[in-house]
């Protein structure tokens, strides 16, 4: 089994936030692989967000990001559980992230149980027609329908959008990551942009 060096558990703790203790149980999961352990992190980290999905989040804040030279602009509201936890700077900072988000992609939604339903059906007619247009076989049209539909989540829906800062992580990801570290439910409720002349 690989040695665990301090310098390996800054690294790991530097990556994901995640505290010692965890840090150094991951590594010797992952027998000393960085990569592997931000993995194994990232799960735990989902598990523990699915158990808070359910608790309240009536505190929060709002956070405005205006884009260089004043053009765009997004107001994202963010709750959580506690005041205690919207005054923290970590907070802010994932708020200001998520609305540097909004800014520069442009979702128009938060989730994809927000996406109305005759927009989805629409959707999935306009790629089960091209499917077919590209001459596809009927039997894995909708295959490929479903794949497309997916693209087509991850460019409207803000959690599902990946990172501008890590494309490796969904904005979904980075709350996550977020949750774990200050273990608490933390929600997008609704977000606006703002450009010149649009």
């Amino acid at each position: 089994m690989a040695e665990i060096t301090t310098q390996m558990i800054k690294e790991l703790r530097e990556k994901t936030g995640a505290g010692i203790v965890e840090c150094k149980k991951a590594l010797q999961e992952a027998g000393g692989d960085i990569e592997k352990a931000v993995e194994i992190l990232r799960k735990k980290g989902a598990a523990k967000a699915a158990k808070k999905a359910d608790r309240a989040t009536a505190e929060g804040i709002v956070v405005s990001y205006i884009h260089a030279g004043g053009k765009v602009g997004a107001l994202v509201e963010l709750s959580c559980e506690t005041d205690f936890v919207a005054r923290t700077e970590d907070f802010k900072q994932l708020g200001h992230e998520i609305a540097m988000q909004v800014a520069a992609m442009s979702p128009e939604f938060v989730s994809r149980e927000e996406v109305p339903s005759e927009l989805v059906e629409k959707e999935k007619e306009i790629l089960r027609q091209q499917a077919l247009s590209e001459g596809k076989p009927e039997h894995i049209v909708e295959k490929i329908v479903e794949g497309r539909l997916s693209k087509f989540f991850s460019e409207k829906c803000l959690l599902e959008q990946p990172w501008i800062k890590d494309d490796s992580k969904t904005i979904k990801d980075l709350l996550t990551d977020y949750i774990t570290k200050l273990g608490e439910n933390i929600k997008v409720k609704r977000f606006c942009r703002f450009e010149i002349g649009k």
